[in-house]
């Protein structure tokens, strides 16, 4: 799960949803590709959305979020195909609305319903290249941002005529984006990126949550800047990996989740998917980062019973030192 192998991917493009792949969701519901990914897409949303939000009092520089995710009909290989599958005659639709944000709990946000207008503007009228484009959808989450950083609120159009004026929450600045044809985690200071094919998505949520934790972790406590100024030793990216490791369950805990679940994460997915990490000595083996993961827990406990949080910003120990190579 290091950081450092980072992969683009982030919506659906032509590599894993093909000519006939669409043409499969138009005549056979079941075996629909766009919902298969979106259902993924909702789970790490649902997921990320908890962390963010539950950690948003702790972590440094939060956000103003509304929990809305987009997606662009530029982004796949046959643009006019996927529309066709989703039912919009424009570009733009709703991905996902993870659950309990704001835009979820407005009940506007459905999946695939088409957006025609972000704050003032038409997403459809900016400038896209005919396919596998995936700039214009960056742009619209990009201009959310920043209206909700200004106003604190955002208006959206709908196909049907309708608007809608969504307020904002405090939330953690990442964002979490599912890619294709990908099973690896990983995190790369703004974004936690997840692939479809990640053996997590198996797992309970509560257990999957550990690993977009230990993603999370990483932006949280800026692990790329800091080996960006002090090289990627072996010895840093496995005290960066212990850090995120331990910093798991207190961000868990924080979300609502029990914190015994990083531990359960741990056991389940180290025996078959850490060996050769271990071996290449960037991280601990799987069964010692399991026991650094329970270490954290009777503090987190303690922290939680004391004063409702685990505040992770005043008594987390820290592995590396945050200000070495300034």
């Amino acid at each position: 799960m290091a950081f450092e192998r980072l992969f683009l991917g982030i919506a659906l493009t032509s590599s894993s949803l093909t000519a006939a792949g669409l043409s499969a969701v138009e005549s056979e519901p079941k075996a629909n590709p766009i919902a298969v990914f979106q259902a993924k897409d909702q789970r790490l949303q649902n997921v990320g959305w908890k962390l963010v939000r539950g950690n948003a009092e702790i972590c440094e520089n939060p956000i103003a979020a509304i929990g809305l995710q987009l997606q662009d009909m530029a982004v796949f290989g046959d643009p006019e195909l996927a529309r066709r599958a989703i039912g919009i005659k424009g570009s733009f639709a709703v991905q996902t609305a993870a659950q309990g944000s704001p835009a979820a709990l407005s009940g506007a946000f459905t999946p695939n319903r088409e957006i025609t207008r972000i704050a003032s503007q038409d997403p459809n009228a900016w400038p896209a290249k005919p396919s596998e484009d995936w700039r214009r959808l960056t742009r619209s989450h990009d201009t959310i941002d920043a209206v909700l950083a200004d106003q604190g609120s955002i208006a959206f159009g709908f196909a049907n005529g309708e608007t809608i004026e969504i307020a904002s929450v405090s939330a953690c600045a990442t964002r979490f984006e599912l890619a294709t044809n990908n099973s690896k985690a990983v995190a790369e200071g703004a974004r936690v990126i997840v692939g479809e094919r990640f053996v997590g998505f198996a797992y309970p949520d509560e257990v999957f949550a550990g690993a977009v934790a230990h993603e999370l972790a990483h932006n949280l406590l800026g692990h790329r800047v800091w080996l960006d100024r002090n090289k990627r030793k072996r010895r840093n990216i496995r005290l960066t990996e212990r850090e995120a490791d331990r910093l798991m369950p207190w961000l868990m805990a924080n979300a609502g989740y029990d914190p015994q679940s990083a531990v359960i994460f741990m056991e389940t997915w180290g025996p078959k998917h850490d060996g050769g990490l271990f071996r290449g000595r960037t991280h601990d083996g799987w069964d010692e980062r399991a026991e650094f993961i329970a270490a954290e827990i009777p503090r987190i406990k303690e922290l939680m019973e004391a004063t409702g949080k685990a505040d992770w910003s005043v008594h987390f120990r820290r592995e590396i030192d945050p200000n070495k190579g300034l």
